[in-house]
């Protein structure tokens, strides 16, 4: 039986899922769903937007106000649907091509601006959807379909990068680290500013066949054994399969982007009853 988180944010009629077997994504989404729950998250107040890819077929299956928009685009959309109704919790959950490729420039700018809206990225280091191709988040030397000599390119390193662009929430885990994942959804939904929570997942059918770990386990595995906490101010060199995971960064001094459009159309109202 669902548990009842599950029966609250999922529309149970559409379940199981057409995720692959052993598809970290199914684990990603109860994730989310059990730090909404544990959030008291009223689900007639939340939006949840998607884009295009395994990741963004979440929004078929959470039962709460749910955008499934085009290739790279939710965050677009999200930052128009928190600009013009701030009351609601807005998520943007997206995959490797929404986040770092035709979505990327999105992503930056949103962290720039310092949206509120909780961005979760689910990052099984391949365009699963498509077959598994090469994404920005595929690691060096890598097989994939599109480079089955191993992948050329180094990936990207998302939080380094939305960091330097200006989010003041970042954090990261893996579909393993299941109850840390938790923990940091629940901080991000209640960070006042544009937060990013990085989700390692595993996609056994496509990247871990063609990297000889076809079984999940052999994948939750890697990403157990390559995991390393994050202590601020004892950062240390990585090798190159290994991350960090935790809470990365966080910043509450920097003003909210919809709370400085609201401070300036009080001004301008103002400045017009003054002309007037």
């Amino acid at each position: 039986m669902p548990e009842v988180f599950v029966k609250e944010f999922a529309r149970t009629q559409h379940l199981p899922t057409i995720w692959c077997p052993g598809c970290g994504l199914g684990t990603s989404m109860r994730i989310l769903m059990k730090a909404l729950a544990d959030l008291e998250v009223d689900r007639n107040r939340l939006v949840v937007v998607s884009g295009i890819g395994c990741s963004s077929r979440m929004v078929g299956y959470l039962d709460c106000n749910t955008v499934h928009t085009t290739h790279g685009r939710a965050l677009a959309l999200a930052t128009g649907i928190k600009l013009s109704r701030p009351e609601l919790t807005v998520v943007a959950a997206m995959g490797d091509g929404d986040a770092a490729s035709i979505g990327g420039n999105h992503l930056i700018h949103a962290a720039r601006r310092n949206v509120d809206i909780t961005t979760l990225v689910l990052n099984n280091s391949n365009y699963g959807m498509t077959s598994g191709q090469t994404s920005p988040m595929t690691p060096h030397e890598s097989v994939t379909t599109t480079a089955p000599f191993g992948n050329l390119e180094h990936k990207f390193h998302l939080c380094d990068m939305v960091k330097g662009a200006g989010a003041t929430y970042i954090a990261r885990a893996s579909t393993y680290h299941y109850m840390l994942a938790i923990r940091l959804v629940k901080k991000a939904l209640k960070h006042r500013g544009f937060s990013f929570v990085e989700l390692l997942t595993q996609c056994p059918v496509y990247f871990g066949r063609f990297n000889r770990m076809s079984n999940p386990s052999d994948m939750l595995r890697w990403l157990r054994d390559n995991a390393v906490k994050y202590v601020p101010g004892k950062e240390k060199e990585l090798r190159d399969e290994q991350y960090y995971i935790g809470e990365l960064f966080r910043d509450e001094t920097k003003v909210e982007y919809g709370e400085l459009l609201r401070q300036l159309r009080e001004r301008v109202r103002s400045w017009e009853a003054k002309r007037s």
